[in-house]
């Protein structure tokens, strides 16, 4: 199959997967805001920012060097099985060391959401696991449709748990645990991982092999845990959880952008993955970067261009603050989804160290400009580290890169977009109706110049099936 199309048709069958439940999350903004307190909302969220972090380093990263492996191992079933096997075995290991320290230390602390979020953490990392398993085996629908009954599921329990039983926070974070038990209990019968598991084929040797390979991610996840959640703890600990559910809205809206960019994540550190040893690599790699910034920048415009007609309908007043925040974090988006195209190379050829040194180098920037900055223009220091810390990554891994793959950009089109970008959030911060219309109708019209071409090349797809 084509390059192009492979990555195409991957890409839209994730998004497909992931835009309802996007879709869904976004709808929800209204539930939670008006359920919720600024201080409840902001107390959630670092409880769901902590749990994203203990996940990954409660399991070494194992579910990445699953994704990895699986995919050179899609012919041997036997492989497969080796992989699998040895997967269950270290996820029941840690998983029971971590209940058992987590009870420990929990039981010197005074917190009435032990258990829920200690459930919410197994879960968590038992979903995100067999959705890592799902995609190194290729099967993208069943990954897709994962997401879809995940993103349902915690819909109707959210509504169910706060509008009507009036749990609050306790309702809320025990959504997420039925959500993802009942995600992973689909994925186990719809991947048949019961059938790939045999604890014979279990060894040390292979177990070795995949924790070589994860470990180094470990560090690289605390970094872009940082890089996304220090902001929430140090917001939290200088202004207060108040401040941090303001700043949890404004970054609701820069997460379409974000969730794109998993959607485009997951697709191509698969094709690049695939075909990094292809003679045509360097074209190839360059024509899907140029793309993705081609997409990606377009849609930062139109999102900017868009809020200011569906911010007051979609937040509760008491949130009103976050809408000042939200281009400086966009922008931060758009330059962590160009990052993405880089992290899939160093993916691909293997190289899960660069992906930590670059990660660290990015994190450390974030906290100090943060630290510096937050006591004399509080939120704002949030986001422009955050902005800083994406783009000094972005510029560090392309001429790293280089090394490996020749990625070339036109330059005429970073100038277009940086241009384009300015003048819409000159108007948003104008802020009045005509001037947001203008906004709304030139980003339209860019958009659909920019991405001609690349419109019409997906039209030609479709009709070539």
């Amino acid at each position: 199959m084509d390059k192009k199309k492979e990555l195409f048709g991957n890409t839209v069958i994730i998004f497909i997967g992931k835009i309802l439940p996007q879709v869904l999350s976004f709808f929800m903004l209204y539930l939670y805001t008006s359920f919720l307190s600024t201080s409840e909302y902001g107390s959630v969220d670092l409880i769901i920012t902590y749990v994203s972090l203990l996940a990954p380093i409660i399991t070494l990263q194992l579910e990445m060097a699953m994704f990895r492996f699986l995919i050179d191992a899609r012919d041997n079933d036997d492989e497969k099985k080796k992989l699998i096997s040895n997967n269950y075995i270290c996820l029941i290991i840690f998983s029971v060391v971590f209940t058992i320290l987590y009870l420990i230390v929990m039981s010197f602390i005074h917190f009435k959401f032990t258990l829920v979020v200690l459930f919410y953490i197994l879960a968590t990392i038992f979903m995100s696991n067999a959705m890592q398993i799902a995609r190194g085996l290729g099967k993208n629908k069943v990954f897709a449709y994962a997401s879809i009954i995940n993103a349902i599921i915690l819909v109707i329990s959210n509504i169910y748990l706060l509008v009507f039983l009036h749990f609050g926070m306790y309702g809320m974070l025990l959504s997420f645990v039925i959500a993802n038990v009942i995600t992973f209990i689909y994925l186990v019968f719809s991947l048949g991982l019961y059938k790939h598991i045999d604890f014979k084929k279990a060894s040390f040797d292979k177990t070795k092999e995949l924790i070589k390979y994860s470990l180094p991610l470990i560090p690289n996840g605390i970094s872009w845990w940082i890089i996304n959640a220090a902001d929430r703890t140090i917001i939290s600990a200088v202004l207060g959880t108040a401040a941090n559910g303001i700043y949890a809205i404004s970054n609701k809206f820069p997460a379409i952008l974000s969730s794109l960019g998993t959607v485009f994540s997951l697709s191509w550190s698969e094709s690049a993955s695939l075909h990094i040893n292809d003679k045509d690599r360097d074209s190839f790699f360059s024509s899907v970067c140029n793309n993705s910034l081609k997409i990606f920048g377009s849609l930062s415009i139109l999102i900017i261009a868009v809020i200011p007609f569906v911010f007051g309908v979609l937040i509760n007043p008491n949130f009103n603050e976050a809408y000042k925040y939200i281009p400086i974090l966009v922008l931060g988006a758009l330059c962590n989804n160009m990052v993405i195209c880089y992290s899939a190379i160093y993916i691909a050829k293997k190289l899960t160290k660069k992906v930590m040194n670059t990660s660290i180098m990015s994190a450390v920037i974030n906290i100090v400009i943060n630290l510096v900055l937050i006591k004399f223009i509080g939120i704002y220091a949030a986001a422009i580290s955050t902005f800083i810390a994406y783009f000094v990554m972005l510029i560090y891994r392309h001429f790293d890169v280089l090394k490996y793959v020749k990625i070339k950009y036109d330059f005429s089109l970073i100038l277009k977009i940086s241009i384009m970008f300015i003048f819409v959030s000159i108007l948003y911060y104008i802020n009045n109706f005509y001037l947001n219309i203008l906004a709304l109708l030139i980003g339209c019209i860019f958009t659909f110049v920019l991405n001609g071409s690349l419109i019409n090349e997906v039209k030609r797809m479709f009709l070539r099936r």
